[in-house]
């Protein structure tokens, strides 16, 4: 079926991906991110497994790797010298199935880490040697670079969204820089900045940062200092961005994605179902006895909680979402 209206018409399939039928992927509570490279292939990682998954542009499974991850939170490609690489933010734990869906306990093992596109470690990025981390826990979410091929410099930034709400900086040579957290501008402090991008789209380019709690989007300029806020309005839970174009899409956690304007003014939602995230246990259910169960409330045309968000060069989006089992959308650009 087709969603949207006019240049901004797409047609939803959310059964394009053949990901292998097994217990963990039926079990496992999607928690990541999605990319896709130069030649159109999509990279994300797999519901229950720690395995990062390959598609091509229709749907077909091409290889699968193993990365020792918690889950691949967030996932960025980058090219360096002609070659692609992967940026991962792993959050450092992942919700559990035989623990009814809790997180288990022990150390968050957050981390950052470069990859080939084969799976192999090249890189890491050291967390930052901060008086909020004595205490407090680091858990990584999403990474943008200022890559090189764009004119930029080569800084790494990282979001460190679901621990001490900081976004860091490093030097294309991995040094620590400095970090913002929202006290920088007259907006206020970030509440879970849980992505981050850099937008090219006008020039200088500049990062965005989704204030997810806050449901509003913060930018900087590439120094980390503060120019302005937009969305308050009709933002809720921005959670992702891609842009193409002029366009700017933001996947929003309660259920829709929301298209922007050259300028970040408000075109239009899609697949919009707020209603859903107001069920007991959404984004998932919650039986008789009030255990977590997968959803049976899943529609086509609708979302449920887009999380993970990535554009190929035709527009097509593609939205990993957040539930037990996941869901794998491909809107194909009409």
């Amino acid at each position: 079926m087709q969603i949207g209206t006019g240049t901004n018409t797409y047609e939803w399939q959310d059964t394009w991906a053949s990901i292998p039928e097994s217990e963990s992927a039926r079990d496992g509570w999607s928690h990541h991110g999605v990319t896709v490279t130069d030649a159109g292939q999509i990279i994300t990682y797999h519901p229950g497994d720690p395995t990062m998954m390959v598609f091509d542009p229709d749907g077909t499974l091409v290889r699968i790797f193993p990365v020792d991850l918690s889950d691949a939170h967030g996932i960025t490609v980058v090219k360096e010298d002609g070659e692609e690489r992967l940026w991962i933010a792993d959050n450092g734990r992942k919700r559990l199935p035989d623990i009814g869906y809790d997180y288990p306990g022990g150390e968050v093992r957050g981390q950052v880490l470069k990859m080939d596109l084969e799976g192999n470690v090249l890189a890491s990025l050291e967390k930052p040697d901060l008086d909020v981390y004595r205490e407090g826990m680091y858990s990584p979410t999403w990474v943008a670079v200022n890559e090189e091929r764009h004119d930029g410099n080569g800084d790494i930034w990282v979001a460190d969204g679901y621990g001490q709400s900081y976004v860091h900086r490093y030097d294309k040579s991995r040094n620590y820089i400095s970090s913002i957290n929202g006290e920088e501008g007259e907006t206020g402090r970030f509440k879970c900045p849980h992505a981050i991008m850099i937008d090219r789209r006008s020039s200088p380019a500049e990062l965005y940062v989704a204030d997810r709690a806050n449901g509003r989007v913060q930018v900087y300029d590439l120094e980390g200092n503060y120019k302005r806020v937009f969305g308050s309005d009709f933002l809720t839970t921005p959670s992702g961005f891609v842009t193409h174009g002029d366009q700017l899409v933001i996947a929003e956690l309660r259920a829709r994605l929301t298209l922007c304007g050259k300028d970040d003014e408000f075109v239009c939602y899609l697949g919009a179902n707020e209603e859903v995230c107001n069920v007991e246990g959404w984004p998932n259910n919650k039986d008789a006895s009030g255990n977590v169960v997968a959803t049976s409330l899943l529609k086509t045309g609708k979302f449920n909680s887009p999380h993970g968000l990535a554009v190929d060069a035709q527009g097509n989006l593609f939205v990993a979402e957040w539930l037990i089992g996941g869901r794998f959308i491909r809107l194909g650009k009409v």
